[in-house]
């Protein structure tokens, strides 16, 4: 029976914990809050996963050291902002050669770093053995996850045995593994990808429809494009599973807590008085920051995410800033991804 830790009690670690513990894994699930702990284990049920019953084999703990120690596989799956203190707690007890895999999608602010860069960064500060890295990211609801629905998801890796050993922990009758070697790609889609639903749903909220959302979506998806490549990334990454895949379900679904947001702030909502309503992390507002800052250090162009980051920071209304992107330059529309 394989022995897996998971850090991090939210909707995402735990369907995930679930999931894995319905197919034959021992999984011990940490979270920094006694509350959390205690009223997951006693309970069994998530409060934002309602209906659903948690298996009574899926142990919670506030031990660190429960969490890591003799486990083949451990999952990060707090939000992006909270990802370095996370690893820092975990450093101590982490041994050689485990597969640390992370679920979080952000890109950290002041470093621009992704979150399994981050991981690695913190592990070397630390003086920690090396473990072998790997994310996991696409199209892919905690909610629906919990339900047993078909879902599809990358395992990305520069190590092609650790994405594959992750595959094959993940790969069940109800989610479906795809290897890839493009990390940064695969992590940068999971990161930017938010932004963009926050800007589909601030279209929602001003009354805007379909067409819309697909102008949206598709220049959305050519604005990561741009910036992945420029980055060094593979481009047919960003339309995979990782990219479009995840772009669609995030920018499209009741469930996104980016749309949501988005739509909240599009009806007149301030953004911290949207993500109140909302009640979870927001993550594309996380990730605005370094999303800029890494364009701008790589002269990429994206409209859409500067009419956003103006919008949250409140410079302009939602409402003019869809006059000054329609009222942009006259362009081409070209199929060269570093092209605008």
């Amino acid at each position: 029976m394989r022995q897996i830790g998971v850090w991090g009690a939210g909707t995402w670690g735990v369907a995930l914990a679930r999931m894995l513990a319905h197919t034959g894994s021992q999984v011990t699930v940490w979270s920094p809050l006694a509350q959390e702990v205690e009223e997951l284990s006693r309970r069994r049920v998530h409060p934002h996963l309602p209906g659903i019953q948690l298996p009574p084999e899926l142990r919670f703990t506030g031990d660190m050291a429960a969490a890591c120690t003799g486990k083949e596989l451990l999952l990060l799956a707090v939000p992006s902002p909270f990802v370095r203190e996370t690893v820092r707690k975990a450093a101590a007890w982490l041994q050689e050669g485990q597969i640390v895999v992370s679920a979080a999608k952000g890109i950290e602010a002041g470093t621009l770093l992704t979150m399994t860069e981050v991981i690695e960064d913190e592990l070397n500060q630390a003086g920690a053995g090396p473990v072998r890295l790997a994310a996991l990211s696409g199209p892919t609801h905690a909610e629906e996850v919990a339900l047993d629905m078909p879902t599809t998801i990358v395992s990305a890796s520069s190590d092609p045995e650790a994405a594959a050993i992750v595959q094959e922990v993940f790969m069940n009758t109800c989610m479906r593994v795809y290897t890839n070697g493009d990390i940064r790609g695969v992590e940068l889609c999971g990161a930017v990808k938010n932004i963009i639903a926050l800007a589909a749903g601030i279209s929602r909220g001003l009354g805007y429809g379909d067409n819309t959302k697909a102008a949206i979506i598709t220049r959305g998806l050519a604005e990561i494009t741009r910036l992945g490549c420029a980055l060094g990334c593979v481009e047919q990454t960003f339309t995979g599973l990782a990219g479009i895949g995840d772009l669609i379900v995030t920018a499209t679904s009741a469930h996104s807590r980016n749309n949501r947001c988005g739509e909240l702030i599009g009806q007149g909502l301030s953004p911290q008085e949207a993500v109140e309503q909302v009640g979870m992390v927001v993550e594309g507002l996380n990730a605005l920051p370094a999303a800029l800052a890494l364009a701008r250090r790589c002269g990429v162009e994206m409209p859409i995410v500067e009419a956003v980051d103006a919008i949250v920071a409140r410079r302009t209304s939602p409402a003019e800033a869809v006059k000054e992107l329609m009222g942009r330059d006259k362009k081409g529309e070209r199929l060269h991804p570093l092209n605008g």
